[in-house]
């Protein structure tokens, strides 16, 4: 069994970013390295179903840009953060774990993305999730089963597993979920 990940609270992120100690662009290419080693090896994780490091980048670059011109930055500036892939976004498709909806794209952002951009979080990417949120163990997408990364031979737990598990794997430290009869409570 792998060891706890022991990420700092967001508290602290975002202090570190704002006082200069922390860099926005640092914290992306981290949660790619460990994106990459969370899908090495025989058995990957299967966190995301899509991830896009060049955009991600190109925002905490902005980020940065802003805090040596001195601008007052939002909460979350710079913190890397996964959404769910059954939350809308227009910028990665939105495809609910389902073959049914490979490439869509929707033409709005559900409210807790959007709060999310508004307070500065980069967001890298969309998580795995049992198809159309409807199970228990994230072993049930279109695109694979996400495995968990303290123990691989077990499953992630409720349907935003593919957040839960970015998040215990260090990828991130924040990620957005979405809970109906428990799918967030379970893992």
């Amino acid at each position: 069994m792998s060891e706890p990940v022991s990420a700092p609270p967001l508290a602290e992120l975002a202090e570190g970013i704002r006082d200069r100690r922390v860099s926005p662009t640092r914290l992306v290419e981290e949660a790619a390295a460990a994106l990459a080693a969370a899908e090495s090896g025989p058995e990957p994780l299967n966190l995301f179903i899509a991830f896009d490091l060049e955009r991600a980048f190109k925002r905490a670059l902005e980020i940065e840009a802003d805090l040596r011109a001195g601008k007052t930055l939002p909460p979350l500036a710079g913190i890397p953060v996964a959404v769910k892939d059954n939350l809308c976004t227009t910028d990665f498709p939105t495809t609910c774990g389902s073959r049914v909806l490979a490439g869509y794209v929707s033409p709005y952002e559900a409210t807790a993305v959007r709060r999310l951009r508004e307070a500065g979080a980069v967001v890298l990417g969309k998580t795995n999730l049992d198809e159309f949120a409807m199970g228990s163990s994230t072993e049930h997408s279109a695109y694979g089963p996400t495995r968990n990364p303290w123990d691989r031979a077990r499953v992630a737990g409720g349907s935003p597993g593919g957040s839960a598990a970015a998040v215990a794997a260090g990828v991130v430290p924040l990620a957005l979920g979405s809970d109906t009869g428990g799918s967030v409570r379970q893992p």
